[in-house]
């Protein structure tokens, strides 16, 4: 996992293969890819139907002989060559036949933190099937920080959370490296699963599989703060009789649903602290916590963060591509090394 600069400015394009969504970044020419990580493919035939956006509203409303399914789960691709011909169709024959004219074609994926040796392996031979001769692995902690413009070779400590679809990484960074982190199984996907549990037990209502964001249905106005509005009307499915109904749900209670898994990442950020020094500790007072990812836009999770920790806490510009955007950056060598000078005899 431990790669150079050099070897980054070599890539060509950089990947990164999310749960949620898929991100590819070309050298020379930006984000070229911002897609779901989701593709529709026909049973009968083996033929792929759709894949990103396309894919994602099929989503419950296919018929029996069309699948919808996700070839990347948590960070780790588990579906080799699913994820293959996803990406040959997101990238466009065009693109393809680009990378292709590259004498010998590089390049850099994120992992998620402490992947383990197979997760890492499924992540190249995805690439290396698409024509990589070579794939430098990155940590989305560091390519994430690198994103958001942290200071991370300096050494002074900064603290990021990359809170992603399927898990939260929490790190402290000095040096251009990881001092501590954490990974915690809790991310957008248990949030949104938090909300439909709530949903059918204290009102036995079924919400539709696209309709699962809390953003975007139970956390109108200030989201997960008290100042939200008292309810919110939500449209599903009765789990006795199937037919529609409507009801108004008091946000409050989806409020406490939410915080339930929010807890075991306030439980991972003290964790992280405590296997800290306490010198970067307290550079931590004062820089506090930079959130990173999808899921980093949830309202009021920050608020949440702040008031639990007692550090500043900040969302990113973009949080979204921070990732992608920071491995651009050591691709386009614009991240200079740090140089330590030996001490003059």
């Amino acid at each position: 996992m431990t790669v150079s600069l050099e070897q980054l400015r070599r890539c060509h394009v950089a990947v990164d293969l999310g749960a949620a969504r898929t991100r590819v970044y070309v050298k020379g020419a930006g984000l070229v890819v911002d897609e779901p990580s989701v593709a529709a493919v026909n049973t009968r035939t083996g033929a792929l139907i759709a894949v990103g956006t396309f894919a994602e509203r099929m989503t419950g409303r296919t018929p029996d002989y069309i699948r919808v399914v996700r070839p990347v789960s948590g960070g780790t691709v588990v579906d080799i060559e699913m994820a293959q011909r996803m990406l040959r169709h997101l990238l466009g024959e065009k693109l393809r036949r680009a990378l292709r004219r590259k004498p010998r074609l590089r390049a850099a994926a994120c992992t998620p933190h402490d992947a383990d040796p197979l997760a890492q392996r499924a992540t190249v031979e995805t690439l290396v099937g698409l024509g990589a001769r070579r794939v430098e692995l990155v940590d989305t902690l560091i390519a994430a920080a690198v994103g958001c413009g942290l200071p991370v070779e300096q050494p002074t400590a900064t603290m990021i959370m990359v809170c992603g679809a399927a898990a939260t990484q929490v790190a402290v960074l000095s040096l251009g490296s990881i001092v501590t982190a954490q990974r915690i199984p809790v991310g957008g996907e248990a949030i949104d699963h938090a909300v439909v549990q709530h949903l059918r037990h204290a009102h036995e209502l079924m919400l539709p599989s696209q309709a699962v964001r809390p953003l975007q249905l139970a956390l109108h106005g200030n989201g997960i703060t008290p100042d939200g509005p008292a309810s919110t009307l939500i449209h599903g499915r009765d789990v006795a009789t199937g037919l529609a109904r409507s009801v108004h749900v008091d946000t409050a209670a989806v409020r406490d649903a939410i915080h339930t898994p929010l807890t075991a990442v306030l439980d991972g950020i003290g964790r992280v602290l405590r296997d800290c020094p306490p010198d970067l500790v307290a550079d931590l007072t004062d820089k506090g916590i930079m959130m990173v990812g999808g899921s980093a836009l949830l309202p009021g999770l920050d608020e949440m963060l702040r008031g639990a920790t007692g550090m500043p806490v900040a969302i990113a510009e973009r949080p979204d591509v921070c990732a992608v955007l920071g491995l651009g950056a050591m691709l386009e060598g614009k991240i200079a090394p740090m140089v330590l000078n030996p001490l003059a005899e």
